[in-house]
Order: C-alpha cells, then structure tokens, then sequence
C-alpha cells in the first residue's frame, strides 16, 4: 500500500491545484504518466517534476495572452498528459476550464464555446481544426486557438488566432503557480452529454471535486505499484474524478490508451491493476468471449460453464456470501485452463474494474468477477461531481450500485426518485436559472430523476428513470433501459432501442452488428447484402424470438412484439449518441417514426 506520508488529505492540498502542487513535492521523481510515443513506438514515462515544468510554461503563456481570473479555457484534447498539464495550468491561474468531447459535433462545441464566453481553445490539430471551420458562428469570443500539432494555416482561412503551441509558447517558462480558490470556487464548467435536447452547463467548484476525489479514496486504499489505464474522455467526469485527481492523492501511474480500437494491445503492454470502464467496455469482451466458444468443441464451452460456477462460488464466498463446497478444490485447475486465459486478455494485473456512466447487467459483473476480475458497478451524475455510490471491494453486489460515498447524503423522495446532498453538488447550470431550480432545492438536494430502492445495509439499486418510463396503453409501466441491456447481450445486436409510449404493445428499433449478420442470414437464406432482407416478416420473426430468449426473466407484457432492424449504426456524428456512448432516445425515436408507425399498423400477427 502507499506509504501514509505519500497520502495527501484535502486539508493539505487546499484545492485542485494545490493538489497538484503538494503531490509534485512530496514525490517528484515518481512516475506520473505515461503515454505512447508513436515516433519512437515505445511507452514514455513522465515524472512529477517534468509535470511541474511543463505547467509552468503553459502559465507563462497564459498570462502573456492576458488571461484573468475567471475566464474560461475550453480543453478539446484527447486523454493526455497534455489535458493534465493544461488543466493544472487554468486551475493554478483561477481560471475555469470547460472540457470538451474530441468527437463532438462542431455546432455544439461552438454552441459551448459561445454560451461559456471561452477566451482559448485548445485542440490536437489540424483535423480537429478543418472540423470547427465548417461553423460559421460561435467563436467571437476567442483570444486565441491554440493546436497541439504544428499547423500551418491555409490562405483564406477564416480565423486568423489560430497558432501552434510551439509559436503560442515560444520563449515561456516559470516556476507553476497554485490559485489562492477556495472550495466554493468555480474550477470547470462540465456540459452534460445529455440524451434529450441541447446540454447543460454543470457549474463544479475545486470543493466539488476534491470532495468527490477524496471520497473515492476511502472505497478502496491504492497500491505504489498500481497502475491507471485512462481510455474514458477525460471530458468525461467520471474519468476526470476517478481516472485523474483520485490517483493524484496517492501519486499512482495513469497511463493513456491510444485509442479505443487499440486497447486490447494497451491492456496487455501496460498491465493496469484498475480499470474505470463504461459497460460498453465488458459488453464488447463479452460477445468476443461468446463469438470464440460458439467455435470450440461442447467440451470447451461445458469447461467455460464449470469456470463460470466454481469462480462464481469462490468469489462470493470470499464475501462472505456463501459457504464452502468441494467444487472449489477444482479452482486452481479452471482457473489455469481458463480464467486466467482471459484475464491476460486485460492485461494480468487487474485488482478490480469500476462500471458506470450506465447499467451493467448483473449477470456479466458475476461474469467477470467470476473470472477474478471484480467489477464494482457504482452510479453517478456530472452534477454530483459525479460520483454518488458504488459497491466496496469486500460487500459487491451485482445487482446494486452500492452505498453513497461517505459524506454524501441521499434519500428518496416523490414517486422513488432519488436525491443527493453534499459538498459534491453542483452549484448549478451555467447561466440557467430555471433549470437549476428545477434540479436543486433551496436546501441543497439535487434530483436524479433516477428511481432507486434502498435496502437494510444502505445499499441502493436503481429500479427505472422517471422520464425514460414507457407506459403502455393499458397503464403498464416498462423500464426501457433494462431490456435494452439484456437484449444487447447478444451478439446480434449492437444498438437497440425499445419503444411503446400510449401503445398496446412494445417495438424494438435495433441495429444489428455487421460482422456477425451474414452468418446469421446465411443460416436463415437470405441475402445479408439485401436491404429488403431486414424487412422481410420471416427475418423479423427470427430476431423476435431471439429477442424473446433475451428477455425471458421479463414480465409478459414487458416482450417484443414487432422488431425494425438496421445496420447502419446511430452515431454520435448524427447527433444520435451522446459522447459517452448513450443513445438519445428521443431523437432516434422521432428519425425513424415511419418505422414505429409501420409496426404498429393493422393487428399484431407475431
């Protein structure tokens, strides 16, 4: 474990940069990041101190550029040191930063960059650049955009305060600089990458988040040795708070992924011990897992099985779940045969991996726990910095999300929704009064809009979402969201949405995954090429019922009874997927309103 004089206590920090700054002290020679040099094609390593310089700059540059207490810095960069060293930079100045998705649409980064006022923007380069030229409005407010990358500006380009970081900071060096903020202090304005409608600002001060990170600390003590693999935006406040200020308390290493399509090599060259994932993430191990036994031998798969159940038995008994069986005296065996075959796969080194930003289905967190990788399912909001509740290392639960953070207050209140209070909070949206007293009393509770339950142990599962609950015409009420993740279990189907509102019944809009349907069309005779194929009732009767299997612990009128399927997949280019990999319902419903009303024509024959 870290050694107790490593550990920095918020009292001593102060706030976010002084996080910083006290860390740099206190270990200046350790290993902060580590990043891939793609010149060189080798894993870089940076130390605390080399941090330290590099902030420095940035801040000379800063205040040369007249930057004052206050204004806002947008930050589109993806996971870095650089996102670190330029995130520090703003904090230690008293400015705000406003982080921003690498991949988000060029009308909402200039809608963000106007509504904040934004003085700088920083971005990776050139395509970035040629992206953000095809607005034509929203950028008045910029100083200066800086890029990463060299970059030379073609003649005619519209925006003239476009330099490289090279130029921007030629000449700058200091000593860097830690702001006098106190907790109630604005450090970032966060937009939501919210599902419905345009985003809204969430106002977090350097006490929101230095409580948050603080809070983490007590779930579950780091190691010297354990490493961070970052591959979640660190827009993303889930993986700024858990992936960046929370490993910053113990001086552990974070190192960042290149990209997601390269992950599984990053997994096995850098070895995390934690991991901070979506479920996205163990959705996609999944079905690869599931698309490799579906080639073995019905022993392989019967051998699988056997490890699922022995690993399964082991690790809820070290919880004190259950009792001991002479079954486990077979661990050490399936393990070497199989377990540990695929805990390779991530590496060989995961202690546990925390889930969020969505629901996980219980049954792959039992998975993969089984396989010794314990998953810990938290829940969590921007708003609440963002961290709320998330299962402990020694009580996991497969099925909840786990008891609040301490310090962190919840209750529930009208119609099981659950509340929060704490000095995780936010301080409100951005410029948006009204929305702010729609989501925070005047005492502080902050509305979820997520319905929970609460058991003896204050643990809390998460049981629908207010304004996601589909009501059928008969006045029966459907969570929407589970049964898009038990369908999305397989293979089949890689995007689903299920819809029903003031029917008699529910649909499924899905898309379905390329590799895997010509093998499946194949096997029905059909043209996988055909798009009158996915139309055709025999193939929609096919997908009903594999759906149905899908969804056979449901209700029965929680079922599928019409099925449109596509592959082209919604995206966050079409404004159909939020950044964080969540679906805006609201907007694939009405693009493909049609469709609803094609499966809703005439009698139900299915």
């Amino acid at each position: 474990m870290v050694r107790q004089s490593d550990l920095i206590r918020p009292e001593e920090a102060g706030n976010l940069s002084g996080l910083f700054q006290e860390r740099v002290r206190r270990t200046p020679d350790r290993v902060a990041y580590t990043h891939y040099d793609a010149g060189s094609q080798r894993w870089v390593d940076t130390t605390w101190r080399e941090m330290a310089l590099e902030v420095g700059r940035w801040q000379a540059a800063m205040r040369r550029e007249g930057l004052q207490p206050g204004d806002r810095v947008a930050v589109m960069l993806r996971n870095s040191r650089e996102w670190v060293v330029l995130d520090q930079a703003a904090l230690g100045l008293g400015l705000v930063t406003v982080p921003l998705y690498t991949d988000d649409r060029p009308d909402n980064v200039a809608h963000i960059v106007k509504e904040t006022q934004a003085r700088l923007l920083v971005v990776n380069g050139r395509r970035q650049w040629r992206r953000l030229q095809e607005v034509e409005t929203g950028f008045d407010s910029l100083k200066r955009i800086v890029s990463l990358a060299n970059i030379e500006i073609e003649d005619g380009a519209r925006d003239r305060h476009l330099e490289s970081f090279a130029e921007w900071s030629f000449g700058c060096h200091g000593e860097p600089q830690r702001a006098g903020a106190g907790p109630d202090t604005l450090a970032s304005i966060v937009y939501t990458s919210g599902t419905a409608g345009r985003p809204k600002g969430v106002m977090l001060t350097h006490g929101n988040l230095l409580a948050n990170a603080w809070a983490v600390c007590a779930v579950e003590p780091l190691y010297e040795d354990d490493v961070f693999l970052s591959f979640l935006p660190l827009s993303h406040t889930l993986e700024r708070t858990g992936g960046y200020y929370f490993p910053m308390f113990y001086g552990a290493r974070v190192a960042y992924a290149r990209s997601v399509q390269q992950l599984g090599e990053d997994l096995r060259s850098v070895q995390p011990t934690v991991l901070i994932s979506v479920p996205r993430v163990y959705e996609r191990l999944h079905a690869r897992i599931a698309k490799g036994l579906a080639r073995k031998s019905a022993l392989t798969r019967r051998l699988y099985e056997l490890t699922l159940e022995v690993g399964a038995r082991r690790y809820t008994r070290s919880l004190g779940q259950a009792g001991w069986r002479p079954s486990l005296w077979s661990w050490p065996l399936l393990d070497r045969l199989v377990a540990a075959k695929i805990r390779t796969q991530l590496g060989g080194r995961l202690r546990f991996a925390v889930c969020g930003g969505a629901a996980l289905s219980p049954k792959l967190a039992r998975e993969f726990s089984a396989l010794g990788i314990p998953v810990l399912q938290g829940y969590g909001l921007t708003e609440a910095s963002p961290v709320v509740s998330v299962n402990r290392p020694a009580d996991n639960r497969f099925d909840s999300i786990g008891a609040p953070l301490d310090g962190v207050e919840v209750r529930i209140g009208a119609d099981s929704e659950l509340e929060v209070r704490g000095p995780n909070v936010m301080q409100g949206y951005w410029r948006d009064e009204a929305a702010t007293r729609a989501t925070l009393s005047e005492d502080g509770w902050l509305r979820t809009g997520d319905q929970v339950r609460q058991d003896e142990a204050n643990r809390l599962y998460i049981t629908g979402r207010i304004k996601d609950i589909i009501v059928l015409n008969n006045g029966e009420k459907v969570p929407p969201s589970e049964m898009e993740t038990a369908i999305g279990l397989d293979e089949l189907f890689d995007q689903v949405v299920v819809a029903g509102e003031g029917r008699p019944y529910l649909c499924a809009l899905v898309v379905l995954n390329a590799e895997a349907w010509p093998a499946y069309a194949a096997a029905w005779d059909v043209d996988p090429a055909d798009p009158a194929s996915l139309r055709d009732r025999f193939v929609e009767r096919r997908l009903q019922e594999r759906i149905g299997r899908a969804l056979h612990d449901f209700p029965g009128y929680a079922q599928i009874r019409r099925v449109a399927a596509q592959l082209e997949p919604w995206t966050v280019e079409a404004g159909l997927m939020t950044p964080t990999q969540k679906l805006k319902r609201v907007r694939i419903l009405k693009l493909h309103a049609a469709d609803l009303d094609r499966l809703y024509e005439g009698n139900c024959d299915a």
